[in-house]
């Protein structure tokens, strides 16, 4: 029994080691670390290689190590696929994941362009609804409170893009229009 505690011993650290290495291939990829953690990725190959013609008699620790060459041989695969992808120069790193988006040099300005923008397409909503026949129109701070969300979420999809807003009643119902400057 003291020989299948150490083995899962063994089998956790080699786990903890496979989720690090990830980790730090998922940050090279990102540009963040600068060099590809050869020496880990071999070092973890070279503990998993004696575990391939050990004979482990217990079926519970059997399955958990060809599970996780299994996932090592799908991640070096995986690995290798976008190193060779960098390597011919098709795949683009997503940083835009990565950095907040900058804080603008002047926040009155900015609050002020924010609060024009969130008057304009009030007003503009409103007169839509009127020219439908609808009644009332949301006010200005609820209108910047869906103009932030809606940035947002744009932001996480397609980055730091300059984002156009307008009112569209094409259909009977006006409603603000979100799309992405050219």
């Amino acid at each position: 029994m003291n020989e299948k505690r150490e083995l899962a011993h063994e089998l956790d650290e080699i786990q903890q080691q496979m989720k690090e290495l990830e980790i730090r291939y998922e940050q090279y990829f990102a540009g963040v670390e600068k060099r590809e953690p050869v020496n880990d990725r071999k070092n973890i190959a070279r503990k998993l290689r004696q575990y391939v013609n050990r004979r482990i008699v217990w079926t519970d620790m059997k399955f958990r190590c060809q599970g996780m060459m299994s996932r090592f041989a799908s991640y070096s695969q995986y690995w290798d696929r976008i190193l060779r992808l960098m390597d011919e120069g098709k795949y683009h790193r997503h940083t835009a994941k990565l950095h907040k988006p900058s804080v603008p040099a002047e926040p009155q300005k900015a609050a002020a362009s924010k609060e024009n923008e969130a008057q304009r397409l009030q007003r503009e909503l409103a007169d839509a609804r009127s020219a439908c026949g609808l009644k009332g129109a949301p006010s200005a701070t609820k209108v910047a409170e869906f103009l932030d969300a809606q940035k947002e979420k744009i932001r996480e999809r397609y980055g730091d893009r300059d984002i156009v807003f307008s009112v569209d009643a094409s259909d009977g119902k006006p409603r603000i229009k979100v799309s992405l400057k050219k």
